[in-house]
């Protein structure tokens, strides 16, 4: 264990320790006038960090990779499929993990850096981030923590500056982030890839050792683990898809072991319901388009049961017939997650899957915004989105059949799991803007807004108002 400015934290460093040949020591890139935009003073407490201490100028200095002496950051190597591609060879090419901290539970977490300057990893780029992009993953990550999704979260942003060039000029920015760790599919694709067997092994027992402790005591260990990680995916995306979340860029290096929501880059709500919804501007086929985001999973998913063959059996040909049938469980463990959120979302006791697909159906086809509808579904006011009401009658006829008698438990139980705010493109937008400009209070205003999505609160309703008009994300990078 290492002490960080005495009075700060205490980093461990077990991963660069235990696997010494997926990561390298590397330095941040000097911040020549770092200022603290955003400290998430929550988090920071669960951390067991004082806020305060963060504050002043050597936690400041932490936060933007000056570490003292005895604490080592290091770059994390990986693989991954992207946009469907293979890259051999990834890893964090501007970014850095000082260590892992045990929050006040006990449990390990990462804190790590983004927008630290380049590393060996860095594939052209200049390794800087920009205070926008930076701002919006702070956004997203405490957003959708509040959402009840999990989720890594920002622990503060720190203006660097200086300017990083873009299409423009733009402020520059680390963002602090937390996770439960940086493992992820591209990790295990780039130890399988080194034709180590050795190495792949320490890694998966690293991995269930961390995320999945209760994989070592079955029979098959390694197995086991693979269906726990396609478990807590498959929980992961059904929520993602019940508050109408496109990630974006959901690349193999994004997905998770843990089973955490990982780089908030391109993502977006969607506004009016449309599975085919993108919004990423590199995105030009919609592979990541929200409908199309559980059968991707499955597909990275699948992508990692390769790497963990050799672990899985000696003998190939059963490892494969495993695996196999490890993954194609995917679709009925998310459908499972799915139906029990949609039902819940509709007040219904059991889920109905045909009134479902017929809902689904109707809010395409009429446009419908995936959000206000529930809410407005509780309240009793949803016919009022429809311009076909007939349709919306017939349908909420069948739902009616369904409902417990107590109606007012079952709309109280509706507006437990359907947000009335979700961040709104155009309000991100905004604030991101406003940000970059030197002007952070509507960003702090919209994440008190969203700090409590699911409690309707007067003065707010502007919040609760979808865009008009197309809405394109870009990477950040």
């Amino acid at each position: 264990m290492s002490v960080a400015a005495g009075v700060l934290m205490e980093f461990d460093d077990s991963y660069a320790r235990d696997l010494p040949s997926l990561s390298l020591p590397w330095t941040a890139a000097p911040a020549p006038e770092p200022e603290l935009l955003v400290l998430n003073e929550v988090l920071a407490e669960e951390l067991g960090v004082d806020p305060n201490a963060l504050a002043e100028p050597a936690g400041i200095a932490l936060l933007v990779g000056r570490v003292p002496e005895g604490v080592s950051a290091v770059a994390q190597v990986y693989a991954g499929h992207q946009f469907g591609t293979y890259v051999p060879r990834l890893g964090d090419g501007r970014a850095l993990l000082l260590g892992e901290v045990l929050d006040r539970r006990g449990q390990r977490r990462d804190l790590h850096l983004k927008g630290s300057g380049r590393t060996p990893f860095a594939r052209g780029g200049d390794g800087k981030a920009a205070v926008g992009p930076m701002l919006r993953e702070y956004l997203m990550g405490e957003a959708m923590h509040a959402l009840g999704i999990p989720t890594t979260r920002a622990l503060a942003v720190v203006a660097t500056g200086e300017q990083v060039v873009r299409e423009t000029m733009l402020p520059g920015a680390v963002l602090a982030r937390v996770a439960a760790s940086h493992l992820r599919v591209g990790t295990f694709q780039y130890a399988a890839a080194t034709g180590n067997p050795e190495l792949l092994r320490a890694l998966a027992d690293y991995a269930i050792a961390r995320h999945h402790p209760a994989a070592a005591e079955a029979q098959n260990r390694y197995l086991e683990f693979y269906r726990r990680v396609i478990d807590v995916q498959a929980a992961l995306v059904a929520r993602w898809m019940l508050v109408g979340f496109v990630h974006g860029v959901m690349n193999t290096d994004n997905t998770t072991i843990s089973g955490e929501t990982i780089d908030y880059g391109p993502c977006a709500f969607m506004d009016s319901y449309d599975p085919a919804t993108v919004f990423s501007s590199i995105d030009h086929g919609g592979r990541y388009a929200y409908g199309n985001q559980p059968p991707i999973t499955q597909w990275n998913l699948a992508r990692l049961g390769e790497t963990l063959l050799p672990l899985i059996d000696e003998n190939t040909d059963a490892a494969i017939e495993a695996a196999t049938e490890a993954v194609n469980g995917f679709i009925q463990r998310y459908e499972g997650h799915w139906m029990t959120g949609m039902a819940a979302k509709l007040g219904l006791a059991d889920p109905d899957p045909q009134l479902i697909t017929d809902l689904l159906a109707l809010l395409h086809a009429q446009r419908v915004d995936f959000t206000q509808f529930f809410r407005a579904l509780a309240r009793g006011t949803a016919r009022d989105l429809f311009v076909d009401r007939e349709a919306f009658d017939a349908w909420a006829r069948r739902r009616e059949a369904l409902l417990p008698a107590d109606r007012e438990a079952v709309a109280a139980g509706m507006d437990r799991v359907n947000p009335v705010y979700v961040p709104r493109n155009h309000r991100v937008e905004e604030a991101l803007t406003a940000a970059t400009g030197g002007d952070l209070t509507p960003l702090r205003r919209l994440l008190d807004v969203l700090a409590h999505p699911y409690d309707e609160r007067p003065g707010l309703e502007s919040y609760a108002e979808p865009g008009s008009g197309p809405y394109v994300t870009y990477c950040g990078t």
